[in-house]
């Protein structure tokens, strides 16, 4: 029988293994190398994340003690609600254990997550080569149909 998907809120302990999972994230999405986050910006979203007071949060996922993915979501109001929505801002999971249920167990606690807040739609994008992924989220979403379109200012 395969090894338990422990979901739980990310801890300050847990940096030094969460660290190499937001950089295999950031590479997927070409911030490596010359194009990699400022440390700054990954110093300032670890803070966040462990900042009550801050509507964004991370959730990690162990198997047999392993930090083996992330996720990380936000609260943010909408026009079209009068309760919050959450948008799932990053999912990754490491590639040896993609495939096991990882991703679909880090998506359901973000589900699990929003209800608890009192929030009823979560959201997120992906990019149009992400096919590994496209082919979970269509398990447990529903696809949009929404083109994102975004400009530095």
């Amino acid at each position: 029988m395969p090894a338990a998907i422990r979901v739980r809120p990310v801890e300050q302990a847990d940096l030094a293994a969460w660290t190499p999972l937001w950089d295999g994230y950031n590479a997927f999405y070409g911030r490596a190398g010359p194009t990699a986050l400022s440390p700054a910006i990954t110093a300032v979203t670890w803070q966040r994340f462990l900042d009550p007071h801050e509507p964004v949060f991370a959730l990690v996922a162990e198997l047999s003690g392993r930090l083996v993915g992330l996720t990380h979501y936000l609260f943010h109001r909408s026009t079209t609600r009068i309760e919050p929505t959450c948008y799932l801002q990053d999912l990754f999971t490491v590639p040896d254990v993609r495939g096991q249920g990882v991703g679909r167990a880090l998506i359901l606690g973000v589900y699990a997550a929003a209800r608890a807040a009192g929030v009823r739609e979560v959201y997120w994008q992906t990019h149009e080569t992400n096919a590994a992924g496209r082919l979970l989220y269509d398990k447990v979403a529903k696809y949009a149909g929404y083109i994102v379109y975004e400009q530095e200012v």
